[in-house]
């Protein structure tokens, strides 16, 4: 016997309808009580360039299929970085940065996986992401830092010759670092040495260019390790180096040559500024006796005042009194101050000579006139006579 409701539909109908309901909502508070989305406990690490997977899923398993799925970036705007409904990913909701780079694995929704696949990463892609489901009301974070991929193994280099310890010096220079890494120095044994402190060097790419010396003896131990490595991460990068025993050798008794080298070098200096001082001396001499003899020079008279006042200009001015750097200096004002003595000279010798030219003159008219006056004496005497 089959039963109807007042509406005149099978009440089979309606209770398989209501079954479904229930189980439904049973089901939704089962997942609700018990289902739990999980990301990623610890900061997840992308090299710039390159791909990663941002992990998100559901535990106990659960078909997700049919549901909405969201990941974000809250700090952003729109903060949509990747959106599926029913299967079908919400192109036109995502942030222009992520279009074309973000996809799900479609096949595993069915076992509660939601992670998200971001390619080729960009230094704007660091942040904080959100995995979220609407219908379940669940949602985990995931934290991500990008960094530089593996750089290529460090340069190992002989920097010099460490004057005291008469040890080696080796530089240690890797590039393409972000973010900024560490440098370790090892023996072959696997123990730190000590080393100085690295130098950074941030280039306008926003990669770190990281250098590092150590100085080394001779010992056992002849092989050494430059480690460059990101703090708290597996990315390491290290080249070996090996010094051999001939080279410590050759190194010392290179030193030996250096330092003879060095002392005849410095006696050899010490000789050549000797010689341009004693000439340099010499030739200041030569002004000095040439400003207080001027005579000698030109064969001309002085008057004392002159002579007395040149010889206090040459006291004042001896070689003893003059510092060596101003030379060049006293050099110049001297042979101004002889130059303008010479004009001076010469015009008091015209001078002088104009003057005996004007006696000479003189006495030539009083000669002449005592001569016409015995003249006229011997004609008055004749004329009486």
């Amino acid at each position: 016997m089959m039963l109807f409701h007042a509406d005149g539909k099978p009440l089979k109908t309606h209770l398989r309808t209501l079954s479904v309901l229930v189980f439904l909502l049973l089901l939704k508070h089962h997942c609700r009580g018990e289902s739990q989305l999980t990301g990623s406990p610890q900061p997840v690490i992308a090299n710039l360039g390159g791909d990663i997977i941002l992990p998100c899923y559901l535990v106990p398993v659960l078909n997700v299929a049919d549901f909405t799925l969201e990941w974000t970036r809250p700090d952003m705007d729109p903060r949509f970085v990747h959106v599926m409904r029913l299967g079908h990913e919400m192109v036109d909701k995502k942030h222009e940065l992520f279009k074309g780079r973000t996809s799900m694995f479609t096949d595993e929704l069915k076992n509660g996986n939601i992670s998200l696949k971001l390619s080729n990463v960009q230094l704007s892609d660091q942040g904080k992401y959100r995995c979220f489901i609407p219908e379940l009301d669940r949602q985990a974070f995931v934290q991500l830092v990008c960094a530089s991929s593996p750089a290529s193994p460090p340069v190992i280099s002989l920097s010099g010759l460490d004057g005291q310890s008469r040890g080696l010096v080796l530089q240690c220079e890797s590039a393409g670092w972000y973010q900024q890494p560490e440098v370790l120095w090892l023996d072959a044994e696997g123990k730190l040495l000590s080393a100085g402190p690295p130098e950074t060097v941030r280039g306008p790419d926003d990669l770190y260019t990281v250098s590092s010396r150590v100085t080394v003896e001779k010992r056992p131990s002849k092989s050494f390790t430059c480690r460059v490595q990101r703090r708290n991460t597996n990315h390491i990068t290290q080249t070996h180096f090996s010094i051999s025993d001939d080279f410590f050798k050759l190194q010392s008794s290179s030193s030996s040559h250096i330092i003879g080298l060095a002392v005849s070098l410095a006696v050899c200096i010490l000789l050549m500024l000797a010689v341009s001082f004693f000439f340099l001396w010499k030739q200041r001499q030569n002004i000095f006796n040439t400003i207080r003899n001027p005579s000698e020079c030109f064969k001309t008279n002085k008057t004392k005042d002159q002579i007395s006042t040149d010889e206090e200009k040459g006291k004042l001015t001896t070689p003893e009194t003059v510092p060596m750097e101003t030379l060049k200096d006293k050099g110049e004002e001297l042979s101004k101050q002889l130059e303008k003595q010479l004009q001076e000279e010469k015009t008091r010798r015209e001078e002088a000579e104009k003057e005996v030219k004007d006696l000479k003159k003189e006495a030539n008219t009083g000669f002449n006139i005592e001569v016409d006056q015995q003249r006229e004496y011997i004609r008055l005497i004749n004329t009486s006579t």
